[in-house]
C-alpha cells in the first residue's frame, strides 16, 4: 500500500497524455464526453459510478472521487430548493473491498465530509440520498466547507438559473509528495478543491480553485490551466473556450 501511495503521489506531479475513454453515464457531460484522467498511474484502481443525477470517477487509492460531474438546469436548481437534506452518509457497495473510505475514517478527523457534487443541487429524493455516498466525498476543512465553498456552490446555482443550464465538474487536487491521510483506510486529504463550470448557452467556461484550509478566498483559472494542474482533461468543453478567463464569481 505504501508503494501505491508514493506512486500515485508522484503521478500527481507530472502526467503524460492518454486517449479518451467512453463514459458509462454520458448524460452528465457536454456532448457525452466525460472528464479524462490523462495519467495512467492516476487511473489505477478507478471506477466510474453512475447515480441518478450525477456521475463520478472513484479512486481506490485516494478513497474518494477524482471528479464528480453533473448537468444542472434552471428547472433542476429550482426543484432542489425544496428538497430535504438527508445527511445519511453510506459506503457504496459497488466498490471493491478496501477501495472505499469508511464512516469511521472521518470520526474525530477534524475534517468535514465534503460533497463534490453538492447535496444542494439535488432535485430528487433519490439524488439527494445518493449524494451522501462516500464515493462523492472528500475530507474538507470545516470552515472552508461551510463558508467559501458553500458560497461558490450557490454562485454556480445562480449562474445556472441565469444561463439555463450548466455542466459542472468538481473534485480534489493533491499537491506535493507528502500527502496527509485520515482514518484506517488512509483517505487522502486534498490540498485544494476545484470546480469547472461550462455554460453552453453563454459559451463560457472557467475553473475555480480553493485551498483546503479555513480560507475566505478563491482563485479563478482557465480550464486549460486547471487541466495542467490536475492531470485531467475536459474534452466536452470546446477547445476555443479553454483559454478564456473571467473576472470572478458574483456574490462570493
Amino acid at each position: 500500500m505504501q508503494f501505491r501511495i508514493k506512486a500515485f503521489a508522484a503521478a500527481l506531479i507530472g502526467f503524460v497524455s492518454a486517449g479518451a475513454f467512453a463514459s458509462d453515464c454520458p448524460q452528465f457531460s457536454p456532448n457525452g464526453r466525460a472528464p479524462v484522467v490523462a495519467n495512467s498511474k492516476m487511473r489505477a484502481a478507478t471506477q466510474e459510478i453512475c447515480y441518478s443525477d450525477f456521475a463520478l470517477l472513484h479512486s481506490g487509492i485516494t478513497k474518494g472521487p477524482l471528479w464528480s460531474a453533473e448537468h444542472l438546469t434552471s428547472q433542476s436548481v429550482d426543484e432542489a430548493k425544496s428538497n430535504t437534506r438527508t445527511n445519511r452518509f453510506f459506503v457504496d457497495k459497488r466498490l471493491p473491498s478496501g477501495d472505499s473510505a469508511q464512516l469511521a475514517d472521518y470520526k474525530k478527523s477534524g475534517y468535514d465530509r465534503g460533497h463534490m457534487s453538492p447535496a444542494g443541487d439535488r432535485a430528487s429524493k433519490k439524488g439527494m440520498a445518493e449524494s451522501f455516498s462516500l464515493a462523492n466525498i472528500v475530507p474538507q476543512d470545516p470552515s472552508n466547507n461551510r463558508r467559501i465553498w458553500s458560497r461558490i456552490e450557490e454562485a454556480v446555482r445562480r449562474l445556472t438559473e441565469e444561463s439555463g443550464e450548466a455542466y459542472v465538474v468538481t473534485g480534489p487536487l493533491f499537491s506535493g509528495r507528502q500527502l496527509q491521510t485520515i482514518g484506517e483506510s488512509r483517505v487522502f486529504v486534498p490540498t485544494q478543491l476545484y470546480k469547472v463550470v461550462y455554460l453552453p448557452q453563454r459559451q463560457v467556461a472557467f475553473a475555480v480553485i480553493v485551498e483546503n484550509t479555513p480560507t475566505n478566498t478563491y482563485t479563478m483559472k482557465t480550464v486549460r490551466e486547471l487541466e495542467t494542474m490536475s492531470g485531467l482533461t475536459f474534452p466536452g468543453i470546446p477547445d476555443g473556450l479553454k483559454d478564456k478567463r473571467i473576472g470572478g464569481l458574483r456574490g462570493v
